[in-house]
C-alpha cells in the first residue's frame, strides 16, 4: 500500500530524492506538448482541460509543503493511472495514455487518496491501431496477475490456519510468503480501493478515528510480532481471505494497459521500494521489509519482460539500461540472503542501506521512461 504518512516520507526522502524527481527539469525541458499541472497543499492547477485522446504527458510540479500524488479517475472514481511520490520542489513528466471520456485529475497532498480534483473532458481516438505486441504484452501480464494472486490466496490461507490455532511460530514463518504474490502486483491491486486499505494498511498511515475499522495482514503482523499471540484474531484472518477472493473475482473483467498499467505500474514498484521497503517503514514489526522488496523488483521486471522486445526497438540503450541496472539491485539482494528468504532489516546496517537505496534510484530512473517508449 502506498505509504501516507507525513513523518515516514520526510524519513524516506533522504534516501530516494534522486527516484521521486527522476523525470523532473526546468520549464525549457519540459516533454513536447505536456500539460502544465502545479500541485500545492490544497490546490491542482491544470493547464488545459480539454484534451485529445492518445498519449497525454503532463508535467506536475509539486510547489507544496508535502509529498504529493497525481491521479487520472475514471467517471466512476477508479483509477486510470497515477503517479506517486511527487516530492516538494520536484517535477515529474507523467505519461498517461487516455481514452476518450470524462476523468477527473486529483493532487493528493500527503498521498491520502484526497484532495482537489480539476475535470478533464477527452475527445477523438488514439492514432493508430496499436502494436499488437503490447496488445499481447498486456494480455499475457493480466494472467501472471491473476497467477500472482491465486498464489496469494493460497499461502494466505495457510498463514490464516496458523494465525487459527494461534501457532505463532508457524504464522511467522507463513507471514512474509502469503504476502509476496501481492507485493509482486501491487499497483494493479491499489486500483480497488476499496480492498487495498482493508488488506495492505499500517498503523502508522491511520488516523485515530480510523484504527477502530484497522484489518488485513499489518493488524496480524503486529499481533504476532509485538503482543505474542494472535488468539481472537481468527475473524481478521477471515476477512483477509475474504477481502483477496473478491479482489479475484474482480480481475477476469479488468483491462490493462501497456503503458498506464503495465508501464506506469513497474514505475510505482520501485517508488514503493524506495519509499516504503528501503526505509524499513512497511514491515515495522517483522522487519521482513527484504521480502517485500524483491517482490516489488520483482514484479517491475516481469513487466520490463514482457515489454522489452518493443522497448528494445525503439531505444535499444533504454533495454540494455534496464536490463543492467535490475541486475545490479537483484546482486545486492543476494548479499542480504538467509535461508529460503532474507535476514531480518533491522540487522541491515546503514551503509548497506544506502547501498541498496542507491541501486533503487539508479533503476527509477531508466524505469521513469519506459512508459514514454511505450507510448510512442
Amino acid at each position: 500500500m502506498r505509504p501516507v504518512s507525513v513523518l515516514a516520507l520526510a524519513g524516506a526522502a533522504a534516501v530516494s530524492m534522486s527516484l521521486l524527481s527522476a523525470c523532473g527539469g526546468d520549464d525549457e525541458a519540459d516533454a513536447a506538448g505536456a500539460i502544465p499541472v502545479t500541485a500545492t497543499d490544497d490546490t491542482c492547477e491544470v493547464a488545459k482541460t480539454d484534451l485529445t485522446a492518445g498519449k497525454t504527458t503532463f508535467k506536475v510540479t509539486n510547489k507544496g509543503s508535502k509529498v504529493n500524488e497525481f491521479e487520472v479517475l475514471k467517471a466512476d472514481g477508479k483509477i486510470l493511472a497515477e503517479r506517486e511520490n511527487i516530492g516538494p520542489g520536484t517535477s515529474v513528466d507523467f505519461v498517461v495514455n487516455l481514452p476518450a471520456g470524462q476523468f477527473t485529475l486529483l493532487c493528493s497532498a500527503g498521498q491520502t487518496g484526497k484532495g482537489p480534483t480539476q475535470n478533464v473532458t477527452v475527445t477523438g481516438a488514439s492514432a493508430g491501431g496499436g502494436d499488437a505486441r503490447l496488445a499481447k504484452a498486456a494480455a499475457d501480464y493480466k494472467a501472471f496477475v491473476i497467477v500472482r494472486l491465486d498464489d496469494t490466496i493460497a499461502k494466505t490461507r495457510e498463514f490464516v490456519d496458523a494465525v487459527k490455532a494461534n501457532d505463532v511460530k508457524k504464522a511467522k514463518e507463513l507471514y512474509a510468503p502469503s504476502r509476496v504474490g501481492w507485493e509482486t502486483i501491487e499497483p494493479v491491486a491499489e486500483k480497488f480501493g476499496d480492498i487495498d486499505p482493508k488488506v495492505d494498511a499500517r498503523e502508522a498511515d491511520l488516523k485515530p478515528e480510523e484504527k477502530k475499522d484497522w484489518s488485513g495482514w499489518h493488524l496480524l503482523e503486529k499481533a504476532l510480532w509485538e503482543d505474542g499471540s494472535v488468539k481472537g484474531k481468527a475473524e481478521y484472518g477471515d476477512r483477509l481471505l475474504a477481502d483477496l477472493e473478491t479482489l479475484k473475482s474482480r480481475l477476469p473483467g479488468l483491462t490493462l494497459d501497456p503503458v498506464n498499467d503495465m508501464a506506469g505500474g513497474a514505475k510505482e514498484l520501485l517508488d514503493e521500494v524506495a519509499t516504503g521497503k528501503v526505509t524499513g517503514e512497511e514491515e515495522a514489526f517483522s522487519h521482513t521489509d527484504l521480502v517485500d522488496f524483491k517482490a516489488n523488483v520483482d514484479g517491475a521486471k516481469k513487466i520490463h519482460e514482457l515489454l522489452r522486445p518493443v522497448v528494445q526497438e525503439r531505444d535499444a540503450q533504454l533495454a540494455k539500461d534496464l536490463d543492467g541496472n535490475f541486475a545490479k539491485v537483484e546482486e545486492l539482494l543476494k548479499k542480504h540472503e538467509e535461508g529460503d528468504g532474507y535476514v531480518s532489516y533491522d540487522k541491515v546496517g546503514k551503509d548497506d542501506r544506502k547501498d541498496l537505496a542507491d541501486a533503487v534510484n539508479a533503476l527509477g530512473e531508466p524505469l521513469s521512461r519506459l512508459a514514454e517508449v511505450v507510448a510512442k
